[in-house]
């Protein structure tokens, strides 16, 4: 009777501790856009929020650069007004990690100046918790002891490869580039015609990685050009154009690869981009280049310059298979100990 009574308060605790490990969602505020301000306004970040669910016990990371931007979480009121004086809580230094520790309304805004009202501002509403409050005591004696038998994963083979198996996971080698970091695909106000080669200096691009142009839907393009037309601005010879942003384009194609704005002198006053594709990246290739509908997003990506890989996935709230894998193997051994 007393094994009865083990197996079945053992289950109830595992179905517990994998419902805990799993609850817990990781939102990259943004995606790709990060947090900046937007060349869409306010709406960009309402059709982010618009696809996502939060939950108490959410992660939300804030990508910006320390020193450009800032994000404070302020009252309803200070929201609607763009009011920066008295915030509830204010992080300076990017990349900012804030959990959700309370169901209702959240808002958060940047606190430089002129930044919230050009749309750089979140607003989210958390639903209920996420993870449910602390077993009762009587369910804890059954946890195994921390010296668990190191021979004991062998017993279960069908576990071990899992870990193992998600690690050349195709996304972990695919980089996803912001082009022009925070300065977005703009006719550079500094830097001249060299902003953008600035800008790619030290990048190593490769087949299967992604260029995210970020611009304001008829005030500039993206075309792919010939060297030619590159180096000479001709805008009426074009490989392809795109003329909704943001427009992601993947890297299909090894060697030179050159991209400029159609729009007249927004080429010979630095709104070009040259780059070297080398190698081929662990993802598989899609077409050459495409447009990311209006108000969509798209993969997370840091405010600033550096590459990052395509985790967290496109929706930016899958749990980590690390922290899934975890609780699987423990409950193995335990399950383990107690039939012995």
């Amino acid at each position: 009777m007393a094994r009865k009574l083990n197996l079945a308060t053992f289950a109830i605790f595992a179905a517990a501790l994998l419902h805990v490990t799993m609850a817990q969602q990781t939102h990259v505020v943004g995606d790709a856009l990060a947090w900046t301000v937007p060349n869409g306004g306010a709406a960009a970040y309402t059709t982010w929020t618009s696809r996502k669910t939060f939950a108490v016990g959410d992660i939300l990371v804030f990508n910006f650069t320390t020193g450009l931007h800032s994000v404070a979480e302020v009252s309803k009121a200070a929201f609607d007004s763009c009011n920066t004086a008295n915030p509830i809580s204010i992080s300076t230094n990017g990349p900012t990690n804030i959990t959700l520790r309370s169901a209702g309304s959240h808002y958060y805004l940047c606190t430089l100046p002129s930044h919230c009202t050009l749309g750089q501002k979140l607003a989210i509403n958390v639903a209920g918790s996420a993870s449910p409050a602390p077993q009762p005591a009587a369910a804890r004696p059954t946890t195994p002891p921390t010296a668990a038998p190191v021979t004991a994963p062998s017993a279960n083979p069908s576990t071990a490869p899992a870990p193992s198996a998600a690690a050349p996971s195709p996304t972990v080698a695919a980089q996803t580039y912001t082009v022009g970091g925070n300065m977005g695909w703009n006719v550079p106000t500094t830097g001249g015609p060299n902003a953008y080669q600035t800008w790619a200096n030290g990048k190593s691009f490769k087949v299967g990685d992604t260029l995210v142009f970020n611009f304001v839907n008829g005030r500039h393009n993206v075309a792919m050009v010939s060297k030619a037309a590159y180096d000479s601005c001709n805008t009426t010879s074009t490989i392809n154009t795109i003329n909704t942003g943001p427009a992601r384009i993947t890297l299909t194609n090894s060697g030179e690869n050159y991209y400029m704005c159609t729009f007249p002198s927004h080429c010979s006053l630095g709104q070009k981009l040259a780059i070297k594709v080398t190698g081929t990246s662990a993802a598989a290739p899609t077409p050459s280049i495409a447009a990311t509908p209006s108000g969509s997003t798209v993969p997370s990506a840091p405010s600033g310059d550096s590459p990052v890989t395509s985790p967290p996935p496109p929706s930016g709230s899958a749990p980590s298979l690390v922290l899934a894998a975890l609780p699987v193997t423990f409950l193995s051994l335990a399950f383990a100990r107690l039939l012995n």
